[in-house]
């Protein structure tokens, strides 16, 4: 019979049964005592995706051995797509890594480095950068202290903020992000109240329930995050399969095909394009014929998971009224239930070159001549990109939402 201590877990009435009856079993037969590791950690939301915060300096200095920590925190690889064992979500947009600490260049304040993690593999891609996700890196460093806002000329002065508590001061501040995936600089613009990013405010975002504090993110001189030029192939338009395809490079290396091009309606829903196989076959082929030709990898088999990335455009037909064209996209091999920002800045930057495949369904009158607004699947987004006489892109332009969740530490084993 099983001692009182291991059979403690178990229904007292099973006290005299033999193990195989009993309704809890164990894997061993002796007993086995193993500690969780534990980090300090925060949770943030970041538009619309969540992830786990770390800091550099709570990090193992050698950063082959950060892999087997963000799987075991997340909960990777789960092959019932779930991830109940960790911190993630069961999908692309809340199985994610944030690391944040002191800038290593003078032109940003803190470095942000981006890893997406695999849901039922046990992939850590440090490749891309995730726009979504860079909204809550600003208000992250003002909560944890690695950004102190001080109020001098680089700063607005203190003002009232009705949209937080009455009579509290607030301050605008900008936090200059050096995303390191990227080599790129975004510079993040929002309130802070009592040395702590401001969360209550009247601004919403499609994809998200409620309102919160507006966040500006300037994405400085975007294009060529991995290769370096806006047009990776040299061409507005190449073809890969059969299907025109236009490749840019703008926050990610990004990849935009026509829905009709596929026979598809450019309204589908992204549970459609799940149950749908061939359709994400398809588009997988194109995407890493496409990130060859781009430069990313030297075969389609050694194409990353994350870039580029792909995405159905299509005409707003009969939502003209209310946005510039449709988008629906693919992150990590999931459709994404909104649009992941770094693809709506690329959408922004394509949709004002003539010929491209984006600027084919852009409306003639924009709902917004400040920007290009796109009806995503959970609602719609608008995103602006400024280009100079010359035809150089120098910044493109986001407003989301963020705030943190949850601080204190997270456990993997």
């Amino acid at each position: 019979m099983q001692s009182l201590a291991r059979a403690r877990i178990c229904r007292p009435q099973c006290y005299d049964y033999p193990r195989e009856y009993c309704r809890f079993r164990f894997l061993t037969t002796s007993p086995v005592s193993m500690r969780q590791h534990r980090l300090p950690a925060a949770y943030y939301r970041g538009g619309t995706s969540r992830a786990v915060f770390f800091q550099p300096k709570d990090l193992p200095a050698d950063r082959t051995q950060w892999a087997p920590i963000f799987l075991g925190v997340i909960g990777s690889p789960d092959p019932w797509g779930r991830q109940l064992d960790g911190m993630g979500g069961g999908i692309s947009s809340l199985s994610k890594i944030c690391v944040v600490g002191p800038s290593s260049r003078p032109d940003a304040d803190v470095d942000y480095t981006f890893a997406a993690i695999g849901v039922k593999d046990a992939d850590v891609d440090l490749s891309s950068n995730c726009g979504n996700m860079t909204s809550a890196v600003g208000p992250f460093a003002v909560d944890a202290k690695i950004f102190v806002p001080v109020d001098d000329a680089n700063q607005t002065e203190p003002e009232t903020d009705t949209d937080t508590d009455i009579g509290a001061e607030t301050q605008t501040v900008t936090v200059r992000i050096h995303n390191t995936n990227t080599g790129k600089v975004i510079h993040s613009t929002f309130d802070v109240q009592d040395g702590e990013a401001v969360a209550g405010g009247a601004f919403s975002i499609d994809g998200v329930s409620g309102t919160g504090a507006r966040i500006q993110l300037d994405f400085v001189n975007p294009a060529g995050s991995k290769t370096g030029k806006l047009l990776p192939t040299g061409s507005v338009v190449d073809v890969f399969d059969g299907v025109r395809a236009t490749c840019i490079d703008v926050g990610n290396p990004c990849c935009f095909v026509q829905a009709a091009s596929l026979d598809v309606d450019g309204g589908i829903s992204p549970d459609a394009i799940e149950a749908h196989p061939t359709l994400l076959s398809r588009l997988d082929s194109i995407r890493r014929q496409a990130g060859v030709k781009m430069g990313l990898a030297p075969t389609a088999a050694d194409v990353p998971g994350s870039v580029p990335k792909i995405c159905l455009v299509s005409p707003a037909v009969e939502d003209s009224a209310a946005m510039d064209l449709r988008v629906r996209a693919i992150s990590v091999g999931q459709p994404h239930k909104a649009v992941p920002i770094t693809v709506a800045l690329a959408c922004a930057a394509a949709s004002k070159l003539a010929g491209s495949t984006v600027r084919e369904c852009c409306s003639d009158h924009p709902v917004d001549p400040a920007g290009v607004t796109l009806g995503h699947a959970s609602g719609r987004l608008m995103v602006g990109a400024q280009y100079d006489e010359d035809g150089e892109l120098r910044s493109a332009t986001v407003f989301r939402t963020a705030r943190r969740l949850m601080e204190g530490v997270v456990y993997w084993k």
